[in-house]
């Protein structure tokens, strides 16, 4: 069962499959689904603070090299121009409303490169990250649920 947990652990922080996979992954191996939800979710919860200082660091150690420092330049610009709108408008709560949809390329991971990128308050960013990581979590754990028990229309249990 450590093993188990461990592995939900580590789904919850990899960008693949973050909470959307650690927390069926954990309940189909045994785990009660509290406990799924509290591991996906804490686990999820890591990503914004590892995203910030994993970006920080990247970005400062490439930036020295002038293709990448141009290229870098001429992105941010660009996406800040064609988001720049909908993030005045949104703000935060659009942030937390992306990490909290559970669809692929949406998230935690994708949500604290956004706010990295476009120079979004750190601290701030970090809060309505976990905010939407926490309803993503409620969502993934009702459909797991209410997945689990549509699926039993089509099994059998049969008692010896």
């Amino acid at each position: 069962m450590l093993r188990t947990y461990l592995l939900t652990l580590l789904l919850g922080v990899v960008p693949v499959s973050e909470l959307r996979g650690a927390i069926p992954f954990a309940y189909l191996n045994g785990v009660p689904l509290w406990l799924s939800f509290i591991l996906g979710v804490v686990s999820n919860a890591l990503v914004p603070f590892i995203g910030f200082l994993f970006f920080a660091t990247l970005h400062k150690l490439l930036d020295k090299w002038g293709f990448y420092h141009n290229l870098f330049e001429k992105t941010i610009q660009r996406a800040r121009i064609k988001v720049g709108e909908k993030i005045r408008k949104y703000g935060l709560l659009g942030l937390m409303l992306f990490v909290a949809i559970p669809l692929p390329i949406t998230g935690a991971w994708t949500g604290t490169m956004g706010a990295w990128f476009l120079g979004l308050n750190r601290r701030r960013s970090i809060l309505f990250i976990i905010l939407g990581v926490v309803i993503a979590g409620i969502i993934v754990s009702t459909v797991v649920y209410t997945g689990a028990g549509i699926a039993s229309i089509f099994t059998k249990t049969i008692e010896l």
